[in-house]
């Protein structure tokens, strides 16, 4: 019926998936539209199937079943094109057995001419006047919102704190994302499968956690691009990769039946490389065998595979039986403080200066020994240090790695990635004099 491409149309953006297939949308997305004086959500289902209970279609209509059960107004959409269908009268009966207004909306109706034609038609399904309107051009949209905000109830008086803290939940396919969000919720907020790919858009859910507001954000499996054909499962995985870089901080769900896999390790580079805040959640914890040690071997085996997430807390959870998943806030929060932490010059020297006098930076072989001389925190969200030395490249990678542990240890910064950039004098007199060079060319 191209309910995606209205929605899109409606909150002017393009995060519902959109593609020439039926049954593309499969859980409920959420997303913020605006319209005169009013912000409103408008929540995205999946296409209603009565008389089938073929595979997704039962869980569909109770993700459906659910938006309705929260929403103030209900919005059919419905081909032009096509006409009244069998399975159009089912729906319109299915609303009518719902506690919620109703709007009707006649989709693919290009033509403003012969729209009101086609639109005509639909007054016999018995849900009021159909507004024509076309999704793909946005023609007749203007007239639905406005019918749209008449029948919201009334604003109520918004609570003004904090943004919320954003929180993805990433990992490949089948490693169990949707059961934890449905854990965290209390609810069947996610269709869950074990058919490879059951998610596909981006699913967002607001709610509050030990007096702080979070929005957290379940993506579609990543898996290896050669193994991804053009469709629903690609644009799922780039609507994945964009919840990481507009996310607070990561939850990387690993399988702790398969252990740590390459593509594992490929999210892993990924979250660092944008820089986010990392919690690494092991699931399936119920499913192992253990003993007093399994635990503390389990942990040295995964982080020497991602070795390049040492400071990401790891947490060994169980999304089916519950176990630890609360404490994944405690953890994120704590990751999201430390990622947006800033500490004084003074305090970020006299950690330098430590590390220093327990081992001095390393000499050439022709006498040349590396100086550094201060540094400074230039940025948050990660944490990023500019050190001021006469060389940097007297200094190598073990010396570095050395000065970036001494910064963890001496000023925390767990749960986050850290960027430290390496200033030399040289490059410090040429942008100076290119500085002069500037403001002589200004007379």
């Amino acid at each position: 019926m191209g309910k995606s491409t209205l929605v899109n149309r409606l909150c002017q953006s393009r995060e519902a998936i959109v593609h020439d297939q039926p049954g593309v949308t499969r859980d409920r997305t959420y997303q913020d539209a605006f319209w005169g004086n009013r912000e409103f959500k408008v929540v995205d289902t999946g296409g209603l199937v009565f008389d089938d209970d073929s595979e997704f279609l039962p869980e569909i209509r109770a993700q459906a079943d659910l938006a309705m059960a929260e929403a103030a107004l209900a919005l059919i959409i419905v081909d032009g094109q096509e006409g009244i269908t069998a399975a159009d009268e089912e729906i319109a009966q299915w609303l009518r057995t719902r506690d919620c207004k109703t709007l009707l909306a006649v989709n693919k109706c290009e033509s403003p001419e012969q729209g009101l034609a086609m639109a005509a038609e639909f007054w016999r399904l018995g849900l009021g006047q159909p507004f024509p309107v076309s999704a793909i051009h946005g023609a007749g949209t203007g007239d639905l919102l406005d019918r749209v905000i008449d029948l919201l109830p009334p604003k109520e008086n918004e609570d003004e704190n904090d943004e919320p803290i954003q929180l993805a939940i990433v990992g490949r396919p089948n490693v169990g994302k949707s059961s934890l969000l449905n854990s965290i919720c209390g609810e069947s907020r996610a269709i869950v499968s074990p058919v490879r790919g059951t998610t596909r858009d981006t699913i967002d859910t607001n709610l509050v956690r030990h007096g702080q507001y979070w929005k957290l954000i379940d993506t579609a499996g990543i898996r290896r691009r050669r193994s991804v054909n053009y469709g629903p499962e690609f644009f799922g995985i780039n609507r994945s990769f964009k919840a990481i870089e507009r996310s607070d901080v990561c939850t990387l769900v690993i399988d702790a039946t398969d252990g740590v896999t390459e593509q594992d390790q490929r999210l892993a580079g990924r979250i660092e490389d944008q820089g986010r805040a990392c919690v690494v959640v092991i699931n399936k914890w119920d499913a192992i065998e253990k003993d007093s040690h399994t635990m503390v071997s389990m942990e040295k085996e995964f982080r020497s595979k991602l070795y390049f997430l040492d400071w990401a807390k790891m947490l060994f959870a169980s999304a089916l039986t519950g176990q630890r998943v609360d404490s994944i806030f405690a953890l994120a929060s704590l990751a999201v403080e430390q990622h947006r932490r800033r500490v004084s010059t003074s305090v970020v020297n006299e950690v330098l200066n430590e590390a220093i006098s327990w081992r001095s930076p390393p000499t050439t072989r022709g006498g040349r020994q590396g100086r550094l001389y201060y540094g400074t925190q230039v940025a948050s969200r990660p944490p990023s240090f500019t050190l001021f030395v006469n060389d940097p490249k007297l200094f190598g990678d073990t010396y570095r790695r050395y000065i970036e542990r001494q910064i963890r240890e001496g000023l925390g910064f767990e749960g986050t990635p850290m960027k430290l950039f390496w200033r030399g004098k040289q490059q410090r007199d040429a942008e100076k004099d290119l500085a002069r060079q500037q403001t002589n060319n200004l007379y």
